[in-house]
């Protein structure tokens, strides 16, 4: 669009001013209108602050000319459940506004209807803590008995999204994010790229079926180059994706004309061939198998802390997988939980829409499990799935989550609009695009900064929110602070939707009816359900 505007307004200048010149001077009237629209064209393209208008020279300038059009209330994007009830709510003004530190305050109270089901908020108290008084950036500490370089992480990070999903520069502006917020990026499952590493920022380098950037010819895990990689100053952690919400259970594909000299390069592959990326992984077949390679793993990259993320499934498998953990003595660093409502640009839509636990009932059990087997205490809970805001945060870690991962929102916050384009190509914000006249309209510099800036307004929000709870530290935040509406007339706290599980109490013998089965079928040498048991299941 870039050339074209070039070519349009050089060319539309010429013509006028010669018909102005050979015919009538009259024509010096529309010569000097398209002269100013050329200017402003230019102005668009030399800007770096919006990518719309800086890909799309004097056009772009509609959206931003609607934006302050329309109402208010429809800057709200909600989503809705199958049934039509209202259970997230991404305001991407909010995003915007704090990304770019703007004004954040809004007329007229709650822009949402406080009586319809599924209305969630927290309770405040009559003697709240001064928002001075707190501390400005909650960190926790990640790393068990046997890690040798723990890891204090912010409470919220960047979510995985791996380069090629991502563009060089919108990987590199959320490092860079990172960098100055002091907060960590997920490489996602494509391995660690360049773009990754130029700005300095903190990596949790993810590790998926296709084991990209650490396989050899065949695809299998190769622990020489795991470890030369893991060993980077950079990777802080590592994650071992068992699966993701937004596609569980399901593998993908890299196209050969997609698979470049460089992508081939930082996966470990062969260029311009089609790659597969496994729904399962090849270095481990059972549950007991799978707690082993974490050690694994966590030797090879010299005592950091060894995490896995998954979206729960049968839930007999998690069972097993804590059961091996027991059994052997060895435990996560971390687990991050997905939720099945979490996004991809490259996953079908039965599965977006109705594979996997929502990320509220993946936490709640995960969170249950590990208690009642009395192995909270070693392992942290990472949250995932649709958190951009303080109170998201706050509802997480009610459920028991120690920090959250976000990655629409900080996509948000340097500059997707939600064109829902992703998984063509032809993304107009430069993000999730690999065309070079599109992505030339993502500037770094401006956008790293207001990732930073995003993270920091969040994190600000949640501690207002804890403060106005009465509340001096998050892990003080309970299941009892957070009420969700049943229907009119009905208001139930999370701890009488999703009761607490007493510590220890499954190790002692005392499971809870709802697990009993799970527990039945958990085998640590197998995964999935008896086959003999599916009619009972």
């Amino acid at each position: 669009m870039r050339r074209k505007f070039v070519f349009i307004s050089s060319a539309s200048l010429i013509v006028t001013f010669g018909l102005a010149w050979f015919l009538s001077h009259n024509w010096y009237v529309l010569f000097a209108i398209l002269l100013i629209l050329t200017i402003m064209g230019y102005q668009d393209m030399m800007q770096s602050k919006h990518a719309i208008r800086r890909n799309f020279p004097l056009v772009g300038r509609l959206r931003y000319l609607m934006e302050d059009l329309r109402p208010k209330l429809y800057q709200y994007f909600i989503e809705s459940d199958i049934n039509g009830h209202p259970f997230h709510r991404v305001d991407r003004s909010t995003i915007y506004q704090r990304s770019k530190k703007t004004l954040q305050t809004i007329p007229f109270g709650t822009q949402f209807d406080v009586y319809a089901e599924g209305y969630e908020w927290m309770c405040h108290s009559i003697a709240p803590k001064a928002f001075d008084t707190l501390n400005h950036d909650p960190r926790v500490m990640i790393g068990n008995k046997d890690c040798k370089h723990p890891y204090s992480a912010s409470i919220l990070n960047v979510s995985a999204m791996s380069y090629g999903a991502l563009s060089a520069k919108a990987v590199e502006a959320m490092n860079g994010g990172a960098k100055i917020g002091n907060f960590a990026q997920n490489t996602g499952e494509g391995g660690i790229s360049p773009y990754h590493l130029k700005q300095g920022g903190d990596l949790i380098w993810q590790v998926g079926t296709g084991y990209f950037g650490c396989r050899d010819e065949q695809g299998n895990f190769n622990p020489e180059l795991f470890a030369e990689k893991a060993k980077l100053p950079q990777v802080k952690m590592i994650e071992l994706k068992l699966s993701q919400g937004a596609k569980p259970g399901h593998g993908g594909i890299l196209p050969a004309i997609k698979n470049t000299e460089e992508i081939a390069a930082i996966r470990h592959v062969k260029p311009h061939t089609k790659i597969a990326s496994p729904p399962y992984h090849s270095a481990f077949n059972t549950p007991y198998e799978m707690v082993q390679f974490i050690k694994k793993l966590r030797d090879l990259s010299d005592g950091k802390p060894v995490g896995f993320k998954i979206c729960i499934g049968h839930k007999n498998e998690f069972i097993a997988i804590c059961k091996a953990m027991i059994e052997l003595d060895i435990y996560p660093d971390f687990i991050t939980v997905d939720g099945g409502e979490g996004g991809t640009g490259a996953a079908p839509q039965e599965f977006s829409n109705y594979i996997g636990a929502p990320l509220l009932d993946g936490l709640d059990f995960v969170h249950n499990i590990l208690t009642g087997l009395g192995i909270r205490k070693h392992i942290k809970l990472i949250a995932s799935g649709k958190i951009t805001t303080g109170f998201h945060i706050a509802r997480a870690i009610a459920l028991g989550a120690d920090i959250c991962n976000s990655a629409r929102g900080m996509m948000i916050a340097i500059g997707c609009i939600q064109s829902l384009l992703c998984n063509t190509n032809r993304c107009p914000t430069g993000i999730t695009t690999h065309d070079p006249q599109l992505t030339a309209g993502l500037d770094v510099a401006d956008k790293k900064v207001r990732l930073a800036n995003y993270h920091e307004e969040v994190i600000n929000a949640f501690v207002e929110i804890l403060g106005a709870s009465g509340l001096d530290e998050a892990k003080n935040i309970t299941r009892s602070h957070i009420y969700r509406r049943i229907s009119l007339n009905e208001m139930l706290t999370y701890e009488e939707i999703f009761p607490s599980i007493k510590e220890g109490s499954m190790a002692e013998g005392i499971i809870p009816e709802k697990y009993k089965l799970d527990f039945a079928y958990a085998d640590i040498h197998s995964w999935g359900i008896p086959v003999s048991a599916n009619a009972k299941y």
